[in-house]
């Protein structure tokens, strides 16, 4: 398993999420975790390391509520 910090790179993979849902998760994902090489993925691959149970792993840190926490205009 690679460090976040470490230099090298994974193979890139395609999730589809809809783009009112990608943008305020990268704003919230930067307000947990305003460092590092993509805070987007950074939480992505803790949820994925926490769902299939792997020894050590914990459910990705949430920030506190901000305008993400809303729905999209529309909904």
């Amino acid at each position: 398993m690679t460090d976040d910090t470490e230099g090298t790179y994974d193979k890139p993979r395609q999730i589809r999420v809809p783009d009112d849902e990608w943008v305020p998760f990268e704003a919230a994902t930067k307000a947990a975790h305003p460092t590092g090489r993509s805070p987007r993925a950074r939480v992505v691959r803790e949820f994925i390391r926490w769902y299939m149970r792997r020894p050590g792993a914990k459910l990705p840190a949430r920030p506190p509520a901000g305008p993400w926490s809303e729905p999209p205009s529309g909904s």
